[in-house]
Parts: structure tokens; sequence; C-alpha cells
């Protein structure tokens, strides 16, 4: 059984994964990542040893390092949980310094809180300062469905079979537009011809467009 993960290790995944989205291919310098960490170079170099040792990097010396796939997980799910904080702080009367709060929450929340998060605000896609959100990991998404289970769009949904509605990656005005139509969480929907499904009894009309923002798991 692996160690678990401690939280300055949190930091460092997060940290060389911003780094990831600006160059997925480029190689950090020891240099740049203690600076971004505002850490010594020499505790850096020391961390980055630990983490390649561990299979999270690829480290070569006086070149850099860069996240391995291993690594690549950690770092997706740390900055997804800080993009969660900021949307959760958003929604809250709080008037703090929001960047330095999602920082510190990010270490707090766990797959769990992360399930609860992204099915609370529709699994979205990007946050509060319209940056891409990375897509929840496996687990997680075991934590919403079930496990063994998998999320498809609606368009994918064959004709003349049931799903339920899981999450919604949409706007609020569009996730409104579409409560408003009997569409949301938990609800049941089937499909009766291309545009056309049923909810509730009730025949509606969904573009390809609209659908494919809609995230069904269909039933056994």
């Amino acid at each position: 059984m692996s160690d678990p993960i401690k939280e300055f290790e949190e930091m460092y995944f997060k940290t060389l994964y911003e780094f990831y989205e600006k160059n997925p291919e480029a190689k950090v310098r020891t240099g740049d990542l203690a600076e971004a960490l505002r850490v010594t170079p020499a505790s850096t170099t020391e961390m980055v040893q630990r983490l390649a040792a561990k299979g999270y990097l690829e480290y070569i010396p006086y070149k850099g390092s860069m996240l391995t796939e291993k690594g690549l997980v950690h770092g997706r799910k740390m900055k997804r949980r800080y993009r969660l904080a900021e949307m959760l702080l958003e929604h809250l009367p709080f008037e703090g310094n929001q960047h330095v709060t999602a920082c510190r929450l990010e270490h707090a929340i766990d797959d769990n809180l992360e399930a609860a998060l992204t099915v609370y605000f529709n699994n979205p896609t990007v946050d509060i300062h319209g940056v891409k959100i990375p897509n929840m990991s496996q687990d997680v998404e075991d934590k919403i469905l079930g496990e063994g289970k998998v999320l498809i769009p609606l368009t994918d949904l064959e004709k003349g079979l049931v799903s339920t509605v899981r999450l919604i990656s949409a706007n609020q005005k569009i996730i409104g537009n579409l409560n408003q139509q009997d569409i949301q969480i938990d609800c049941e929907i089937s499909r009766l011809s291309e545009e056309e499904f049923e909810i509730n009894g009730k025949k509606i009309l969904i573009s390809p467009t609209l659908a494919e923002l809609i995230l069904i798991s269909p039933k056994e």
C-alpha cells in the first residue's frame, strides 16, 4: 500500500500541472519551480528527486522535470479541486482573499466532497475566470455513478431506451431553461426519435447541441 500523499506534495503536483497547462511537452527547470512555489532550489531539488523515485515525475538533472501519467492524475485532481473551491467561494457571501482561501480548501477536498461539488455545479467545464477545469478522475466519476458505470451524452442514447440524467455541463442560464422543461439531475429520460424525448410522460424536443451537454447513465 502506497503512502498517503502529503499536502506539500500536492502543492508540487498542482504547480507542475500549471506549467503543464502552458506547455505539455516542456520540462520545468528546478529554479522556475522553486520560484513558483516560493521555496529554495535545494529543497525543490530534494522534493523533485523524491517524487521522481515514486514514479510521479520524470526528472533529468540540470534539465528539469515533468509529470508522468501517474503524476498528471494527481496534478489534474489538485487543479480541479482548487477551481471548484473558487466556485464554491464565489457562491458564498465570502469577503476574504478568494485565491488564498481556495488554496487552503483544495487540500481539504476529498473524493466525496469533489463528487458532491461536481454534481452541485453540474460538472462545470470552466471556472469563474473562464479557464478550463480539468476533467474529473475515474474514482470521482465512480463516486457519482457507482463503480463500473459511465457517463455518456444524451446524443448517444439509443431510441426506446431509458436513462438517468446525472450532470448538465452548461452555464446557469441553460441549466435554468432545461429545468423549466423538467430536465434536471436524477430525472429519467427516454428517446423517442432523433430530437424528441420523453420526461414524466411529457414529450419535448432537445437539439443535438443541447443534448451533448446533458450527461446520462443508461438504465440496465
